[in-house]
């Protein structure tokens, strides 16, 4: 694959991109190798440096924080000889992540009927798929924000709480030393 260049917002070159694979489908490939069976992260570089024919070569440091976090989500658990194997969580993850592959190879499908473009196509899905995530941020932000006033309320009472009760210790402090004084 030759190297891509990121564009700005303005339409200038921002980064170069040299990976062969697109974001995010090393966690989607891991998944699905781990369903073939048990591996551990070297062997999961070295098959994906296998079937890519040297094309990809996961290095380390993506692999294997990349293993840790698929752990702690419950996506794969550690085996006792260090390899690792994907949970029903899991399975269920990459059944999600294909449904949503499914969807996007029939769009382009249908696109590239209609006699459009792969790139115009993708161009097309790409906005759709932009769309989609900001409405889900949206509501995220949405979301987030009605729990941010309501933990803020319920700080802002345990606050209220908290002074009143020392006002009160306070003003009976006060009363104490002054019943002592006379």
């Amino acid at each position: 694959m030759d190297d891509i260049i990121a564009c700005d917002t303005n339409g200038g070159p921002m980064s170069k991109v040299t990976s062969n694979v697109p974001r995010g489908f090393t966690r989607f490939y891991v998944l699905y190798l781990l369903t073939e069976r048990t591996m551990t992260g070297k062997e999961i570089i070295d098959e994906s440096v296998k079937r890519s024919g040297g094309e990809w070569a996961p290095s380390p440091g993506l692999i294997y924080p990349l293993l840790g976090r698929l752990v702690r989500e419950g996506f794969i658990s550690e085996t006792e000889g260090g390899g690792f194997q994907i949970t029903k969580e899991g399975q269920r993850a990459l059944k999600q992540y294909s449904k949503l592959q499914d969807q996007i190879d029939k769009q382009f499908q249908l696109v590239n009927r209609l006699g459009v473009s792969m790139y115009t196509a993708g161009k097309f899905i790409a906005e759709e798929a932009i769309d989609r995530i900001n409405v889900v941020a949206s509501s995220f932000k949405d979301r987030i924000g009605k729990k941010s006033s309501e933990t803020q309320q319920q700080f802002d009472e345990m606050y209220e709480e908290f002074l009143l009760k020392e006002l009160e210790r306070l003003k009976t402090q006060k009363t104490s030393k002054s019943v002592e004084t006379e």
